[in-house]
C-alpha cells in the first residue's frame, strides 16, 4: 500500500538500502510503499539530471528502493504510483534509467517502455567542482518512459 513519505525520509532509506547508488540531491516528490506495518521501498521523483531533457514537462524517477523482503510487485507499484502523481500534478512525462544489466521488469510490469538506449560516461560525470565519481556512471543505462 501507498504510504506518504517525505525526501528526507526517502533519501534516508536509499542511503541505507539502495544497492548501487546514492541518495539524490534534491527531488520534487517521494512515494513510499509499506507491507502493512512498515516502510519496505521509496521512490523518488525530481528534475530530469539531464538538463536537455529538463523542459518543463518532463520529470524522473531518480531512485527507486525496496527491501529484500518488500513483497513481489513493491518496485512496479512505486514506479505506477509515481506516474500517477506526476499525472496529477501537470507533469506530461515521467522518465527513469536502470542499467543495461538490469532486466527492468517492474518497469514494464508498470506499463513503461524503453525510449533510449546509452553510452556510459568516461569523464564527464566530473566536469563540475565537489562530484564524486560513482561506478554506475561509467555503465550503459537504458531510458525508460511511463
Amino acid at each position: 500500500m501507498a504510504v506518504p513519505v517525505n525526501l528526507t525520509e526517502a533519501r534516508e532509506f536509499v542511503g541505507n538500502f539502495h544497492r548501487h547508488n546514492k541518495p539524490p540531491q534534491g527531488g520534487l516528490f517521494a512515494v513510499g510503499c509499506s507491507d502493512g506495518q512498515n516502510l519496505v521501498g521509496v521512490a523518488i521523483v525530481g528534475r530530469p539530471v539531464s538538463r536537455h531533457l529538463d523542459n518543463g514537462i518532463t520529470a524522473e524517477v531518480t531512485r527507486c528502493c525496496v527491501i529484500d523482503s518488500a513483497p513481489k510487485g513493491a518496485c512496479s507499484f512505486l514506479y505506477a504510483r509515481c506516474w500517477q502523481a506526476a499525472r496529477a500534478l501537470g507533469w506530461q512525462k515521467l522518465i527513469t534509467y536502470t542499467l543495461q544489466t538490469e532486466s527492468g521488469a517492474s518497469l514494464r510490469g508498470a506499463g513503461w517502455r524503453i525510449v533510449a538506449e546509452l553510452e556510459g560516461s568516461k569523464n564527464g560525470w566530473l566536469n563540475r567542482p565537489g562530484r564524486e565519481w560513482q561506478a554506475v556512471v561509467g555503465q550503459s543505462k537504458l531510458r525508460w518512459e511511463a
